[in-house]
Parts: structure tokens; sequence; C-alpha cells
């Protein structure tokens, strides 16, 4: 048996090695519904840390349709879905998600971090019809934490897990080549969509290109991309012109899509049945409740019907970068609604995130592991909630602490 005095010195002791180094993350708390603006400790500031991308998760439409879903089916289902937790609404939802995207079917989850966990090992820790076999995985450098965690869930006996360099096409395409003799039986390349620390796109034309040439399954984790690129917000296979052409898409009804929680895989009808059947996270979960699916249905509704708010998002985001670099910040390209102003130091990231607090401004400081050593940043996220008074209240106030701080 363990020594809990142990264990609790050792946590203990790196719990003060992070707050000396200035990476201790803090928590601040919010007194009001989360928006363009929200409030903390009294104070109004102008929100730039939330994936609220669209301004839905305090919208009118999806409080009332939240609490429909509570009237009409109840607070919860207490069960995974195949013993007694799915409802009509559940599959309505499905079917909204499947047709939005244009794949076959789509399945829910607790959460897209759920999603991807389930996927990966349901795909290659199964025989299906092959007594000895050998997958592979080809995964892009700075995919997330899920993708990560999910094939690392993967069994090494029958799983190979292969890294490509960030967006590195190339480096992919020789990986897929040297591998070109071997028998796989399930070759994988997995991305994200959008790169949620740098706001980048995958290079989605060629992941395509090459996963046609060597017959390999592409998946694409989008949770950042759905609601934010594309003149619809389909995401980045819209964006490229690249729609139906992914054969598996992981999508968050905890960012854009009403920004509550919850998460879905979209593919073939084929592939989604696989999923009720092998996902482990989705048998073995509670399904979602009746508000969050409710009040997510009435987000896809609204997102199909009102056009300009994808418009105002893409006209807030070119705004803002814009502006921001004209300020003088190192910022990443892109033209995502994430927008990374670069500080190389965490103790900086951190102090500048506590002086625009301060200044009317709430936004997190990002840095290693989360982020490479040396390239500590804040994460500035854009919404269509934002009025162009609040942008540029949030503007000034990053003139005023960068010149405080002598960062421009």
């Amino acid at each position: 048996m363990g020594n809990p005095m142990m264990i609790t010195e050792l946590l203990q002791t790196e719990l003060r090695r992070l707050e000396e180094s200035n990476t201790l993350k803090y928590e601040t708390v919010l007194r009001s519904p989360q928006g363009g603006t929200v409030d903390v400790a009294g104070k109004k500031l102008v929100m730039l840390a939330s994936n609220n991308y669209l301004g839905m998760s305090n919208h009118p439409l999806m409080r009332k349709a939240a609490m429909e879903g509570i009237r009409k089916f109840g607070y919860g289902l207490a069960s995974a879905r195949f013993l007694c937790g799915t409802q009509t609404i559940h599959q309505e939802l499905e079917r909204q998600l499947a047709a939005f995207l244009g794949t076959g079917d789509a399945i829910l989850f607790s959460s897209s971090f759920a999603a991807n966990i389930g996927f990966f090992s349901a795909i290659t820790n199964e025989k299906m019809g092959r007594e000895t076999y050998k997958d592979v995985i080809y995964s892009d450098r700075l995919n997330h934490a899920s993708i990560i965690d999910g094939q690392r869930l993967c069994r090494p006996e029958v799983t190979d897990k292969k890294i490509y360099n960030h967006a590195d096409v190339a480096h992919l395409a020789q990986q897929l080549e040297e591998d070109i003799s071997k028998e796989y039986r399930v070759r994988m390349i997995a991305s994200d969509g959008v790169f949620s620390m740098e706001g980048d796109m995958a290079p989605l034309p060629q992941l395509v290109e090459l996963a046609q040439r060597y017959g390999a399954l592409l998946f694409i984790d989008d949770a950042h991309g759905i609601g934010t690129m594309g003149k619809t917000g389909r995401g980045t296979a819209e964006h490229f012109g690249l729609m139906g052409k992914v054969d598996v898409i992981v999508g968050t009804l905890g960012k854009a899509i009403g920004g509550s929680a919850g998460g879905f895989i979209a593919g073939s009808k084929e592939m989604i049945d696989y999923m009720r059947q092998k996902a482990r996270t989705y048998v073995f979960s509670n399904s979602l409740p009746p508000s969050i699916v409710m009040a997510s249905i009435a987000a896809l509704k609204l997102l199909k019907k009102d056009k300009s708010i994808v418009r105002r998002l893409h006209d807030n985001t070119a705004y803002f970068r814009k502006e921001i670099r004209g300020l003088g910040f190192t910022v990443l390209a892109g033209e995502h609604p994430i927008v990374p102003v670069m500080l190389g130091d965490a103790g900086r990231a951190q102090n500048m995130s506590a002086e625009l607090q301060k200044a009317g401004v709430y936004i997190k400081g990002l840095w290693h592991p989360v982020v490479p050593q040396g390239e500590a940043r804040l994460r500035a996220q854009i919404s269509a909630a934002h009025s162009r008074k609040e942008l540029d209240r949030a503007l000034d106030a990053f003139e005023k602490v960068g010149k405080k701080l002598g960062v421009i």
C-alpha cells in the first residue's frame, strides 16, 4: 500500500514548482453568462478566451430550446443509449448533423474528447474478419490531446503509430511511400481540421489526395472548424471545397454549435453503425441530456437560417487580426478566429494576461507543454457576439498593456 503522506508531499512540491515558475493555472470565476463580455468580480470584461465563436452560448433561442427540452423530455436519462437512453430528439440531432456535414450518418458522444477516445481503439483493436493483422495511423505532430490519448489506447502489437511534422505534406507522403509494400489492414491519416493552439488549418486538399492515392482512411477532428470555417460554417471541408471527401469527421457541440457540451462523429452509415456497437465511450456512457440535445438542434437550425452569423464572425476576425498586427504584436498568420499573440516567455504571457484583465480584457496565456517550449502566447478568440466597439476596447487595452510591459 502506498504512503499517503509521501504522495501528498510530491503533489505539494510540484504545485510549488508551478507557482514559482509562474506557470500555475488559475481559474477566473464568471458572475455572468458567457458572451462577448462577461462579469468578473463586478467588472465588465471583453471576453477573448472562449470558444463561443458564433455567440450561441447565451442566445435566447438556445435557452428557450434547452428549457423546452427539460419540459418535454426531462432532466436526464440516467442510462446509456442502447439500454434506455435514446429519445426521438437524439436521433433527430444525429440526422441534422449528418445532413449539415453531408455524411451518411452521425453519432453523439458526451464530448468530442470522448468521441476521439472511442474512435481509434474501436477501429484498430478489433479483428474485423482477419485473424492476424496490423494497422497504421499517421498523425500530425500538433494534433489535439484527445487524438493523442485516443491513439494511446490502440494496442501496439496491432497498431503502428507514426507522427509526421506539423502540416508537412512531404513528410507524410514520405512515410506513406515507405510503407507502401507493408500489408497493413487499415491505413489512417489523422489530423485536426483547425489546430487549436495555432489557429491554422490542416492542408486538407493534399491530405485528401494522399488518402486517395494510398488507400488511407482520412480522419479530421474539426472541433474548431465546424461553425467557423466555410461560407456557411460547415467546417474546413467546406472552406476548401471538399465536402464529402473526408471519411470521418469529429465535431463538438461545446464550441461554435451551441457552446454547451457534447460531441459527435459523422461518417458513412456503416462506420456509424459500427461505432454504436464498438466505441466504448458511447456504449458505456450516459446519453446527452435533453436540454443540450434540443438546444443543439436549435443551434443548427439557426446557423442554417441566419447566414449573417458566420459572416459577422469572419468580418470580426479579419478586423481584429489586421488591427492587432498594426499595433506591432507578433501574430501567427491565418484566417481563423483563434488569433495567437506570440510572447515567447511563459512568465510574460502570465503577466500580460493579468494586466489585460485589469485593463478590461479576459484572455489567458498558454505555455509549455500546451505549446512548444519558448512559444508562450496569448490566445485571442473572436466571436460573432463581439461588437466593433468591444473589439476596439480590447485593442486599446492590448496597446496600453503591450507598451507597459515592453512587448510593443
